[in-house]
């Protein structure tokens, strides 16, 4: 089978799996309505299980093949591609060569990692669990002074996994550049890094950050951040951030 066969077969085997009436209810969750952040984002309308179970099946597929898929108009396409990323990165943990690739494709691709699920889906998994194991959170870092939103959210999400490894500092360093950030979507995946500093044993240092900038955080970003600390210090916090107009 050549390449153009392989990646007909690919697309045909998402477009077989698609539940009816899917396709709506994705275009506009994911706002790909005009000025929108998904803008111009068109769905098959398969389900994320769809699309993992297609992707098994796809796993040996040639980056060439992943190639094509990533730069697919076809957001399915983009999050198979991205999927079967994973599942190769996973496989090659004792190959840091096979590894090493993989992350050089995937930066060099992240113009297909266009909307935030495609994002939370791939970044942990793979940018970050490479960042934890070779020790280069510049890596992160360089991503969060992209002008591109999404290679931001990358960064800041990629963190995750450097969390549940008890490694906190490119959290707190990405989540303080983007105090003055914009968008909602870095605001709420932040937030979200922030509060699962706070769930895996460094509570007391998401308290430091809170006192530090609680007044002048994003309130989406404090909301995010403060949603699993007891009522009492959610008001408190809540409270620092009213008194600042």
């Amino acid at each position: 089978m050549n390449i153009t066969e392989f990646i007909d077969t690919w697309k045909e085997a998402l477009a077989s799996d698609i539940t009816p009436g899917k396709r709506e209810i994705l275009q506009r969750f994911f706002k790909t309505g005009p000025g929108q952040y998904g803008e111009g984002d068109i769905f098959l309308g398969n389900t994320v299980p769809a699309i993992r179970k297609v992707s098994r099946l796809m796993s040996d597929a040639p980056l060439e093949a992943v190639e094509a898929m990533l730069s697919s108009t076809i957001h399915d396409h983009r999050l198979s591609a991205l999927l079967v990323l994973v599942e190769r990165y996973r496989r090659n943990r004792k190959d840091p060569s096979a590894r090493r690739e993989i992350i050089d494709f995937y930066l060099s691709h992240t113009s297909g990692i266009n909307n935030w699920d495609l994002v939370d889906l791939s970044a942990p998994k793979i940018l970050g669990e490479y960042v934890c194991q070779s020790g280069q959170p510049d890596l992160l870092e360089t991503l969060s002074l992209s002008e591109n939103l999404w290679e931001q959210r990358i960064a800041i999400v990629s963190t995750f996994t450097l969390l549940k490894n008890g490694i906190t500092l490119p959290t707190v360093s990405i989540a303080t550049r983007y105090l003055t950030h914009t968008h909602d979507l870095i605001h709420k995946a932040t937030g979200w890094m922030l509060r699962e500093m706070g769930k895996r044993g460094n509570e007391p240092l998401l308290l430091q950050f809170l006192d530090r900038h609680a007044a002048v955080m994003p309130r989406t970003m404090l909301r995010y951040a403060i949603e699993k600390l007891p009522a009492p210090l959610r008001k408190h916090y809540l409270d620092l951030k009213s008194t600042v107009k």
